[in-house]
């Protein structure tokens, strides 16, 4: 019944005014399919002085050309329009941020593995200038850097050890979710709800303890927003109907359903 009104809304609704589709299709190009049923493929096309013409399946515009594709309307491809386009775009964003905190991560993962190597030589420095410094009048006890830095060297080896594979582990967490968004599966959905939503507790106890800052603020935000968003839009968990109304909601979308609808 929901698919039935979505579809009547699309086919009454006016062509040329849905801007991702047609920025979609201006980067990756048309998509025409001419069905078997006669009077849906009249729908569907056209002819014009230049030659015919076919409904791209995606934007709604009438390509000049013969149809990429011919066969039965249910065997014609599953294109990415309206809600689902805007998702997909939505999501894949959210990829690339995961890839940019995967990279962040990893980086920090590998400081820690050229800290641990070169303790020693930065202990032994520390050693013989601090003194110094502090003969010359700067106050570096009171500089926070070298509070950390003086934390970091009693650190002992197998802790620095026990940081560096957490990272790692993390920064490999982040580049699966990444993949599994990109490549806009289900598993991938999931997968990225469930560990962020892991991950959200250690960041409250982190905004709480270390305190807000721009950053971690920033972080903890964006995290949210995403397990919100992928929960509702892509009804998982059995949210909003689940799975099977995704996929009846997909399908309300394609123009193929939508024509087939107005002739109906």
């Amino acid at each position: 019944m929901a698919t039935s009104k979505q579809q009547r809304k699309a086919a009454n609704s006016p062509r040329g005014i849905n801007r991702w589709e047609l920025f979609t299709c201006a980067r990756r190009g048309h998509v025409t399919y001419a069905p078997d049923d006669a009077a849906l493929a009249e729908r569907l096309s056209g002819t014009t002085g230049l030659g015919e013409v076919w409904r791209c399946l995606r934007c709604g515009e009438f390509v000049i050309g013969p149809p990429h594709g011919r066969g039965p309307a249910d065997h014609a491809p599953l294109i990415l329009r309206g809600s689902a386009l805007r998702q997909a775009i939505i999501v894949r964003a959210l990829a690339v941020e995961r890839w940019v905190r995967a990279l962040l991560i990893a980086l920090a993962a590998w400081a820690v593995w050229q800290f641990r190597g070169a303790r020693g030589s930065i202990q032994a420095a520390v050693e013989r200038d601090l003194p110094l410094l502090r003969a010359s009048g700067i106050r570096v006890d009171q500089m926070t850097a070298v509070h950390e830095l003086e934390k970091a060297l009693a650190t002992k080896p197998s802790t620095l050890m026990l940081v560096f594979v957490a990272l790692l582990v993390y920064a490999l967490l982040e580049l699966i979710e990444g993949v599994g968004l990109w490549l806009l599966s289900r598993w991938g959905e999931y997968f990225a709800v469930v560990a962020t939503s892991i991950f959200l507790p250690l960041e409250v106890y982190d905004l709480l303890v270390k305190g807000v800052t721009f950053t971690r603020g920033g972080a903890f935000v964006i995290n949210v927003a995403a397990v919100i968003y992928l929960l509702v839009s892509k009804r998982l968990f059995g949210l909003r109907g689940g799975r099977e109304a995704y996929d009846e909601e997909r399908r309300g979308e394609q123009l193929l359903d939508v024509e087939r609808c107005a002739l109906a």
